[in-house]
């Protein structure tokens, strides 16, 4: 594997919320009356047998961590594929027990590790890797861990150094997500394609959700690379592959908006806020009914977003998605900025960055916002939304050149970016 030079990672899909913390005693007892019933009656998945081995492993030995440890495993394991974001609660729970039966043990130190990334404690998460490998250096899934959290905290420099060291010590499907996403994040978008496909192939057979993860990663860079019809069938297989997966059926909604279908889009969002309602379909599910001209629908959809994002900020402690979303629809500007400015007290990385040029910006000061979005390009990420800051930025300090550059971005591109600014970026793009 030849060295990485200039790049940084992150494993998307260990950043899950979570919700609320269980007793132990009560964890269990729902564990076991949901599989009360016979072999027939009841579908299970391969996490809902790990959490029925992990509880019966328990029952028989609850002084050991091992138990425990599979059990925290196995409710992660069931958030990413039920979007139920509280069953994380349940793994914090299993972890703080392994950890009072075995104080310190290595596998209750990763777990934690990957539960704080989930909750977006990164500098937490960086910690409990490093105090991990303490005990042992060699293990590929705890450097994989430091460079999520350093990704997340801004720190690219010594992010690659620990991608690298993960990469070396075994190239496996999660390896090659972390160079997927780092050559996306470095403007890489080719790369980033070769490295999802790789990730795909070394995928493990007896793991659906993360076949199907990857598919949906790699349907994301396809889309970035402007191929749409390429993409969408990424996302057709991993539903096909994972029936009710909520990442690809989001992406299914982001590929019709792609296509102009805005009511097949409408329609897959709203089949999905029927199961479990989340933050980013509500405030999707506005902008479609607001380009729609169904305003007053638009409104509930983003008061629903207010309420739910609002819990996600309680868990999270990051104000980023809300803030995005005042600044995109011009409220609440000033506190916009406040907050802004704190997370990037906290952390660094170019998504920060980016959120505080656009909110400098939305408050008029231009000069300002063009230090920090400068920042938020600084590794030449082709994402649609800090392109499209930037070229509004650049359009507003009449450096017309710089403005078509990042405008172009932000109205052509958009795996994850919404379709109201998309129109605007296309519209500043005719005025230049």
């Amino acid at each position: 594997m030849k060295p990485l030079k200039g790049v940084a990672l992150l494993f998307i899909s260990l950043t899950i919320l979570g919700l609320g913390v269980a007793s132990i005693g009560s964890l269990f007892k729902s564990t076991t009356r949901e599989f009360t019933g016979t072999a027939d009656s009841i579908k299970r998945s391969k996490a809902d047998e790990r959490i029925l081995r992990a509880t019966q492993l328990i029952e028989r030995a609850p002084q050991q961590a091992k138990g425990y440890n599979q059990l925290a495993s196995a409710y992660m394991q069931k958030a990413r594929e039920t979007a139920e974001f509280g069953l994380n609660a349940n793994a914090d729970e299993a972890i703080n027990r392994s950890l009072s039966v075995e104080p310190d043990n290595y596998d209750a130190l990763k777990l934690r590790a990957k539960l704080q990334l989930t909750y977006h404690r990164f500098g937490e998460a960086l910690e409990t890797a490093r105090q991990a490998q303490k005990t042992r250096m060699d293990d590929q899934d705890v450097w994989g861990l430091i460079t999520d959290a350093l990704v997340e905290l801004g720190d690219y420099p010594d992010a690659v150094k620990s991608a690298q060291k993960m990469v070396d010590l075994r190239p496996d499907s999660s390896s090659y997500a972390r160079v997927s996403y780092l050559r996306s994040l470095h403007g890489d978008t080719h790369g980033a394609i070769q490295a999802m496909s790789a990730a795909l192939k070394a995928a493990d057979p007896n793991d659906p959700e993360g076949i199907a993860w990857c598919h949906v990663h790699l349907g994301n860079e396809l889309m970035n690379a402007g191929k749409l019809d390429a993409a969408e069938n990424q996302f057709d297989e991993a539903l096909r592959i994972f029936d009710g997966y909520r990442l690809a059926s989001q992406a299914k909604a982001r590929a019709r908006v792609a296509a102009g279908d805005l009511q097949a889009a409408v329609q897959i969002y709203e089949r999905e806020q029927a199961k479990n309602a989340s933050a980013d379909a509500a405030q999707a599910l506005g902008d479609l009914y607001a380009i729609l001209g169904q305003d007053e629908i638009a409104k509930e959809k983003y008061k629903q977003f207010e309420v739910l994002e609002r819990e996600n900020v309680e868990i999270e402690k990051s104000w980023r998605h809300m803030l995005n979303y005042w600044l995109d629809h011009d409220r609440n500007v000033a506190d916009a900025l406040t907050f802004a400015e704190q997370e990037y007290a906290k952390r660094k990385d170019i998504f920060t960055c980016d959120t505080l040029a656009w909110a400098l910006f939305k408050n008029g000061r231009v000069k300002e916002a063009k230090r920090f979005v400068e920042e938020a390009l600084r590794t030449r990420s082709k994402d649609a939304r800090i392109n499209y800051h930037a070229g509004v930025i650049f359009k507003a300090l009449n450096l017309r050149q710089r403005a078509v550059q990042h405008l172009r971005y932000g109205g052509a591109l958009g795996s994850s970016f919404d379709p109201i600014q998309q129109q605007t970026a296309r519209k500043m793009l005719a005025e230049l």
